[in-house]
């Protein structure tokens, strides 16, 4: 079963948790039908409106096409200058003639996977993210396959692609809420590739394009990810920004024009950036609560994030915030320290805005004959009180 809060963290969080982002998000309104608004650090999100809506993604796909990519190549897998030949299904249906975005791959040449990747996030060329795919799974459509397996395994699971590129397609749909995960999962993962986003123009076969992402030239300390757009669905970025040090992650759909798009982008991060004030909560390795453990040598298991737990909370608020603690439980002994057991969840009011593993501390062995008859006693009883007291 799930269990909230173990014994003592219910006293923790009346001593720490103080105000929450619910009335200033409540102030605070977008034209655009879907956003969500998070920072990059604590995770908290500051903002969201009809997040986990199904939306056309268009050329915003291809932040997961870049993230195989990079993935590949941090594993070794693939290198930067490796070759890959265009071929006649990327030229026709992603070259010019197409009249998509572009970056003017020449029928079968040979192009670098660097440059590829720079005709993909800078100039969002369809011709480079069917390339890629091909050149690494064969065809779009095993390319495509692997995106989707890839987004279940990083908890996308709203999120389902069937091409690596954003051809309109009634199956591909994604959530406001998993591009900024994915966004956010890619800056901190793959500094070392991130930067293409940000590159201002991208010059290949002597035709120069500028960025198609509008932020990288406003003041607000954009550096990357993707802008689409389909006429059925809409306009749609997938975007990050810094300042002093705070970077924030947005994501929007279905504004009705590019105009509109970057407007609400702009509007949304200047809010963000003015309205939050960092508040910890949590130390690394800090007691957050405790799980209940069956036939140990003890009765309960403290339970630890390895990470700072953060939340932003708007300034001048009296909003609260609630947690829980869930779990499956209760621990079976005997427990090892250091497994990830546990799951801290943080409300604003019914909106979950912080989600963060826990795990053991100490290794607790199997109890004494005693001790065991007397836990299965306990869980025997609360079984039967949950079944025939509270289901009446």
């Amino acid at each position: 079963m799930s269990r909230s809060l173990g014994k003592i963290a219910a006293l923790i969080f009346v001593a720490l948790i103080a105000s929450g982002p619910a009335q200033a998000e409540q102030a605070f309104q977008t034209s655009v039908p879907s956003a969500i608004l998070i920072d990059a650090d604590s995770q908290t999100v500051l903002f969201e409106k009809n997040a986990d809506a199904p939306e056309t993604p268009a050329s915003t796909a291809k932040i997961m096409t870049a993230e195989l990519v990079f993935r590949a190549l941090a594993q070794g897998r693939l290198k930067l200058d490796d070759m890959f030949e265009v071929s006649e299904n990327a030229w026709r249906t992603g070259g010019a003639m197409a009249r998509g975005s572009t970056m003017f791959a020449v029928l079968h040449s040979r192009i670098r996977v660097e440059d590829l990747i720079r005709g993909l996030v800078v100039v969002s060329g369809n011709d480079a993210a069917i390339v890629l795919a091909e050149g690494i799974a064969g065809s779009e459509g095993a390319f495509a396959t692997r995106m989707t397996e890839r987004a279940r395994e990083l908890g996308l699971t709203h999120t389902t692609f069937t091409n690596p590129w954003g051809q309109d397609d009634p199956d591909q749909k994604v959530t406001a809420r998993d591009m900024a995960n994915l966004a956010a999962y890619i800056i901190k993962t793959y500094p070392q590739y991130y930067h293409y986003f940000s590159e201002k123009d991208f010059t290949w076969d002597k035709i120069k394009q500028p960025n198609r992402n509008p932020l990288l030239a406003m003041d607000i300390g954009a550096d990357g990810l993707k802008t689409g757009n389909i006429d059925n669905s809409g306009y749609g970025i997938v975007a990050s920004a810094v300042q002093n040090g705070q970077r924030l992650i947005l994501a929007i759909y279905g504004a009705r024009t590019a105009k509109e798009r970057e407007a609400e982008a702009v509007r949304i991060f200047q809010w963000g950036f003015r309205s939050f004030e960092s508040k910890m909560l949590f130390k690394p390795g800090e007691i957050v609560g405790y799980a209940d453990v069956y036939g140990g040598s003890t009765g309960y298991e403290p339970l630890v994030s390895e990470k700072p737990v953060r939340v932003l909370i708007p300034r001048n608020s009296d909003d609260k915030l609630h947690g829980q603690i869930v779990y499956t439980g209760p621990l079976v002994a005997p427990v090892s320290a250091g497994r990830e057991v546990a799951q801290l969840r943080i409300f604003r009011g019914p909106n979950e805005i912080l989600d963060v593993p826990l795990k053991t501390t100490t290794n607790i062995g199997v109890g004494s004959l005693q001790r065991r008859a007397m836990d299965a006693s306990l869980e025997y009883a609360e079984e039967m009180f949950r079944k025939y007291v509270l289901k009446k």
